[in-house]
């Protein structure tokens, strides 16, 4: 039978729709197949860079170079907060033979005041660029200078005060409860400045900052009193604004010393012009920090450090004396350190503290020293004039 020119017509429609099919059937496989195998080398890229991180983890922990090993138990152990990041992978006698080759061997002697004789006159030449940062004052304020520190693996600032007398220690509102804000505390003490000052203890690791450690001495009122066997001891002002640094960590002690302000903690890094001796890195890791320190001419300086950034993870003991040996430190002591590393200066945070979430914050805190103000200040902190919002001259 013969087909009409119709039906062949739509007998090559059919054909070719049944070969549209089974292109689109194999176009389909051979998408399946591409994806299935972009997926196998995705999850096996996958599982090799896993394994490479484990290998190269298991290594830095447990290999034979000790260098990661023991910056990663100093620094997690000189922590209040982020011990575990050393208790997860090491044992008890691990930890305790990295600390033990890892310290501070300090002086041992308490500070002699008699050393610090307070300069009267202003020097017109100077011994060296540091000499002239601290002596040659601002012109706008004669009360303290800020100086910017920024090294290759910290950054922060060095507070010089010209009048001791006007150093303070604040503590919490709540005694006992928990911590206050540095902010806050400079705000309703009427500070012209602030850092953070003593150790606090933290039950359960809360961050509550309500009890200081050791000996706590607010303007001759003992606020606290508690045990303390760490290293340093007490860090005060003398009736004669004389910085002092003791090991004997007792109310006694204190008003024998004759002592009107002073937290606890440590560890001491400078007395009486000897500096302490670092084994290994110090047993105290990299970090932010705050020390405390007093020249022989009267000045006492504050330094702030910056860290925990991947360029600038912050300053080891062995920075921080010399930082302060260079400005011309006589007596020195560490502070609470990490989140608690803080400068204030008008209510504002001026340095950059991060937190262990990696927040750009601090927290609430036990002790503080701060300036307080009097009727000459006129506050010009040209230095951080952009974190003040004032503009600079």
């Amino acid at each position: 039978m013969r087909m009409s020119t119709m039906d062949k017509a739509i007998m090559s429609e059919r054909e070719e729709l049944k070969r549209t099919q089974r292109e689109r059937r194999k176009n389909k496989k051979n998408q399946k197949q591409i994806e299935h195998v972009a997926l196998r080398r995705f999850f096996t890229g996958i599982f090799l860079l896993g394994s490479l991180g484990i290998i190269t983890g298991l290594t830095l922990l447990y290999g034979p170079w000790k260098n990661f090993r023991e910056w990663l138990i100093t620094t997690a152990m000189t922590t209040m907060t982020h011990q575990y990041y050393a208790t997860w992978f090491y044992d008890e006698d691990i930890i305790n033979d990295v600390l033990n080759r890892n310290k501070i061997v300090e002086i041992e002697e308490d500070t002699d005041t008699n050393q610090i004789n307070f300069a009267t006159n202003q020097p017109t030449e100077y011994e060296n660029e540091f000499e002239k940062q601290i002596l040659e004052r601002d012109p706008k304020n004669n009360d303290y200078k800020i100086i910017e520190i920024n090294e290759k693996k910290f950054s922060g600032y060095l507070v010089a005060v010209y009048d001791p007398a006007r150093i303070q220690t604040v503590c919490t509102k709540k005694l006992g409860v928990s911590g206050q804000y540095l902010t806050q505390m400079a705000e309703e003490n009427d500070a012209l400045l602030a850092v953070n000052g003593g150790g606090f203890d933290d039950p359960n690791f809360s961050s509550t900052g309500g009890s200081p450690l050791g000996v706590t001495i607010c303007n001759w009122a003992y606020t606290s009193q508690a045990k303390y066997s760490g290293a340093g001891g007490i860090i005060g002002f003398t009736r004669a604004n004389k910085l002092i640094l003791t090991s004997k960590v007792s109310v006694k002690e204190a008003k024998d010393k004759d002592i009107r302000d002073a937290v606890t903690f440590g560890p001491f890094l400078i007395v009486n012009g000897k500096k302490s001796s670092v084994v290994g890195n110090g047993g105290w890791g990299t970090a932010p920090r705050t020390a405390i320190a007093q020249r022989r001419d009267g000045i006492v300086l504050f330094l702030v450090i910056d860290g925990r950034t991947a360029s600038k993870p912050g300053a080891d003991m062995d920075d921080l004396i010399e930082v302060l040996l260079d400005y011309g430190a006589y007596n020195a002591a560490n502070l609470d350190g990490g989140t608690s590393s803080v400068l204030v200066v008008n209510n504002t945070i001026v340095n950059d503290p991060i937190d262990s979430t990696g927040a750009h914050k601090t927290r609430p805190i036990a002790t503080g020293f701060i300036v307080t103000k009097d009727e000459k200040d006129n506050s010009d902190h040209r230095v951080v004039a952009d974190k003040l919002g004032e503009e600079a001259d």
